[in-house]
């Protein structure tokens, strides 16, 4: 992998036509350590949210030796760069094949479940390979109320009186049970983990059996940028947030069991960063090598602020305009799809042109993950980048909320 000081260098150098990620192994490592260093348990990163060899490796290196999985896919991932690594199976909804493949092959001893006839599929599997069920351990995964910008309570988890029902039927069975909940990806209320605890404690206090752990899932905000026009979400930094987290969970009586959370976003998304190119600048729009289906999903949804910094072409001799006045640009993907646009535009300066580059920061959560094949556009160069994309001159774009006209 070529290694660069900045994406800059690394856009000057290359001229590349394809999109490049520009990877931070030395800010992945610190974010990883950071987060182990504040939470008062187990630290299970969460594969989902990028599970790039070089990541998974990188994180082994720096030491995370527990992955949350949900599939076959990532079993076999985490395995590969750390084979005495601890899985754990929290997909609350899983194949009975996939199960078995965890527990036979994989010797994984912790799954979570959210409905009777998770239980069903497992105790089968369980008996089939004459398993001690005292062996694993059981998450059962409530639903919470929160407010984050992707919600999952609507998808996942037992309502607080069936997950009554849940963890004592396991207990029955032998199982060692827990409790888990995930509040949500990038949450926007700090109050969200208080209340999940707080129906934890419900469902604790009525089931009756002795818990072997408690997993508070992901959630914790990652940072991005904001559009200065406006004014500043108000969220305590992952310090606070993680100093508040301790004290509820001391405060609803969970500090004397084993706990586990599963951190995406916080740990690897400021760990890559995006070198795009200009295509074809069209009064107020650019197209440009990237999109939706390809490594901005986030941008797509508006859900995400991402910064970004211009990097000029020194190619290009006349411009017009001022480099210092920013203007709203439309932003088009480069696939024939029509709806690969992004939601925001982005700001940039009125002399962007053709053969521009731009670098899009802070993309190492899920736009990796969820990139896609269509239209035969798969971006997949991978540079090194020893600068930390915020430690740079500040962004001179960002993508703003500011809708734009045709």
């Amino acid at each position: 992998m070529q290694r660069f000081a900045t994406a800059r260098d690394a856009a000057l150098e290359m001229r590349p036509d394809e999109p490049v990620y520009c990877f931070r192994p030395d800010v992945l490592k610190r974010d990883a350590q950071n987060f182990v260093s504040m939470f008062p348990g187990k630290t299970a990163y969460a594969v989902k949210t990028n599970g790039e060899r070089l990541v998974l490796k990188t994180l082994a290196e720096a030491g995370i030796d527990a992955f949350d999985v949900a599939s076959p896919a990532e079993f076999a991932a985490v395995r590969d760069v750390a084979p005495n690594a601890e899985m754990l199976y929290m997909h609350p909804i899983k194949a009975q094949s996939d199960i078995r493949l965890a527990l036979e092959e994989y010797g994984i001893r912790v799954i979570a479940v959210d409905h009777e006839d998770e239980i069903t599929k497992l105790t089968r599997v369980v008996r089939a390979l004459d398993i001690d069920p005292g062996t694993l351990t059981i998450y059962v995964r409530i639903q919470t109320k929160g407010h984050a910008a992707y919600e999952l309570s609507k998808k996942f988890g037992a309502g607080p009186a069936n997950a009554v029902e849940l963890i004592k039927r396991l207990s029955r069975y032998g199982f060692k049970v827990g409790l888990c909940f995930h509040v949500g990806s990038q949450i926007e209320d700090p109050d969200t983990y208080e209340r999940a605890l707080a129906s934890a404690d419900w469902v604790r206090s009525r089931a009756g059996v002795e818990l072997a752990g408690l997993d508070v899932g992901g959630g914790f905000p990652a940072e991005y940028g904001h559009d200065p026009n406006r004014k500043k979400p108000e969220m305590p930094s992952l310090d606070e947030l993680m100093a508040r987290l301790r004290g509820d969970i001391e405060e609803w009586g969970f500090n004397e069991l084993p706990l586990v959370a599963e951190p995406g976003r916080v740990i690897v998304a400021r760990a890559f960063s995006l070198i795009v190119r200009v295509l074809l600048r069209k009064g107020r729009r650019i197209y440009i090598n990237d999109g939706i289906w390809a490594s901005l999903s986030d941008s797509w949804t508006g859900k995400i602020t991402l910064p970004a910094r211009f990097i000029p072409d020194p190619a290009i001799r006349n411009r017009n305009g001022s480099q210092d006045k920013l203007l709203p640009f439309k932003v088009c993907g480069a696939t024939c799809d029509s709806v690969d646009i992004l939601s925001r535009p982005f700001w940039l300066p009125e002399t962007v042109d053709t053969g521009d580059w731009i670098e899009i920061g802070h993309i190492g959560a899920y736009s990796l993950s969820l990139r896609t094949r269509f239209n035969g556009f798969y971006p997949d160069t991978f540079v090194e980048v020893d600068t930390p994309f915020d430690a740079g001159t500040a962004p001179e774009s960002f993508a703003s909320l500011e809708t734009m006209a045709d």
